[in-house]
């Protein structure tokens, strides 16, 4: 038993020691909070991207054992990763939707700092570096589809090849650097960039983005996390063709993210103005925002001239995104009258959209904020009245119980799914559980939460009244 002990006390002194040594790194020095109760997803999203950050991480690694990134392989072995690999079709379709989920996450949580007025709280490093995090998890994500080497990918890699050789002065130098002296280096170079230097640039920018404080509430990240395994199940990410120089391409368009840009490059424009200079100067006012951003107050309702063009801003990129998608469906026209899109008319409706935008936002934010004072006014007046719906702990536990069932089903029919061959449909019941255990972990944490508010009764005397000793009883009475 002495024995025992001593090696106990022996792990736990290492353990100590260990964290004794990590108290200065990074690691310790950020601080991850676990909510107790539910918080609005809208405060943690950068915490959320990282998640998908970390996903992505750990799915490229275990892809990179089968891809080769070659030339006259790299269709093929990503064929064989979503064909014959053991759960290499899930792993590749969290790996693709995880990207996606990144970027959007990423945009979510620039546009709620934006509107919330953040930045004000003197953090404009974090938010530089953030909009310049944001910008190169799209080239993260722009070189992933890439290398896949299909007709998609030689379409944005012509695209991307063609602007960079716009660029005056180190145009094409960086051409070489990044594409090589063709196709036969462009693979390997992209392949390098996407797994390793762009990595290393994204945790080297997070090191600085990220504040000390990170809220990691467990019940999100399993929901977020669950979102991405369904949406693989339901929407499999499609191969496409296999590109060969002798086949003419189809008519194909880039990931969501790059639309905007595609849509001003086919009026057939000055490529460098287009594709280089107007996403530049955009992303160059996103990152001044806090040095114009003259406004005492943080609320998108105090602050009109801001949030109008925030919002102007995001219609014209919701506008050139759509029109990125869209081509003309008659198939008798040649395929480069299909694609082109007619330059006074787009640009018309990019200049219109300024001033519509704007002085309509403006208009609706001051008629929002006069009709939430009246409200307040009214508030303050009338009787305050809440109802609010609470479980009981019965309640409470039987839905643990039943959500417990759930998952278990869930947990073996995922595993028959597997076996029987229906990718999607586990990958499906896969992110179903997932969502299933956000929500056990949720109300597990709520159930604690109201045992906490239950009031303690007092102790009640139940013991019969002590007699008094002989001594004391004679006291008195000889008193």
């Amino acid at each position: 038993m002495v024995v025992s002990l001593k090696r106990r006390n022996g792990l736990v002194d290492f353990f100590y020691w260990i964290w004794d040594g990590m108290e200065r790194t990074v690691f310790i020095g950020t601080k991850f909070s676990f909510p107790g109760r539910f918080v609005s997803p809208f405060g943690f999203l950068g915490m959320l991207t990282f998640v998908m950050f970390v996903i992505l991480g750990v799915t490229g690694a275990l892809l990179m054992f089968y891809y080769q990134p070659t030339l006259d392989r790299a269709w093929d072995t990503v064929a064989k990763i979503n064909n014959n690999v053991p759960y290499g079709f899930m792993i590749r379709n969290i790996h693709y939707h995880a990207s996606n989920a990144m970027v959007l996450l990423a945009v979510l949580h620039m546009y709620y700092q934006y509107f919330s007025g953040r930045y004000k709280i003197r953090n404009e490093i974090i938010w530089v570096t953030g909009v310049v995090l944001g910008t190169v998890t799209i080239l993260e994500a722009f070189t992933g589809y890439d290398i896949i080497f299909s007709e998609r990918a030689e379409l944005a890699i012509s695209i991307a090849a063609s602007l960079t050789n716009s660029m005056p002065v180190v145009g094409p130098t960086i051409r070489d650097a990044m594409f090589g002296s063709g196709f036969a280096d462009f693979i390997l170079r992209f392949y390098t960039m996407h797994v390793f230097l762009l990595p290393v640039v994204m945790l080297g920018l997070m090191a600085v983005h990220l504040p000390r404080f990170l809220v990691f509430d467990v019940p999100m990240v399993m929901a977020i996390s669950g979102a991405v395994f369904i949406t693989g199940g339901v929407f499999p990410v499609d191969l496409g063709s296999k590109f060969q120089p002798s086949v003419p391409p189809g008519i194909t368009v880039p990931e969501w993210y790059l639309t905007g840009i595609y849509a001003f490059l086919r009026t057939q424009y000055d490529k460098f103005v287009t594709g280089v200079l107007w996403p530049g100067v955009f992303i160059v006012a996103i990152a001044m925002t806090p040095f114009i951003d003259r406004y005492k107050k943080f609320s998108w309702k105090d602050r009109p001239l801001v949030t109008a063009f925030g919002i102007t801003g995001i219609t014209q990129v919701m506008v050139t995104t759509y029109w990125g998608f869209y081509i003309t469906p008659d198939i008798t026209k040649p395929l480069v009258a299909r694609l082109v899109i007619d330059p006074i008319f787009f640009y018309l409706v990019m200049l219109l959209l300024v001033p519509i935008g704007f002085g309509f936002s403006y208009m609706m934010i001051l008629l929002a904020k006069e009709s939430e004072r009246k409200a307040k006014l009214a508030a303050a007046k009338a009787p305050h009245k809440s109802a609010p719906i609470n479980l009981s702990g019965k309640w409470i536990n039987w839905l643990i119980v039943a959500l417990l069932a759930f998952q278990v089903y869930l947990n073996i029919a995922a595993y028959n799914a597997a076996l029987s061959g229906m990718k999607n449909f586990a990958l499906f019941l896969t992110g179903l559980m997932l969502m299933v255990f956000a929500g056990l972990f949720h109300l597990y944490r709520h159930g604690l939460n109201e045992a906490k508010k239950i009031p303690v009764p007092p102790p009640t005397e139940t013991e019969s009244p002590k007699p008094l000793d002989s001594k004391e009883s004679s006291g008195s009475l000889s008193q």
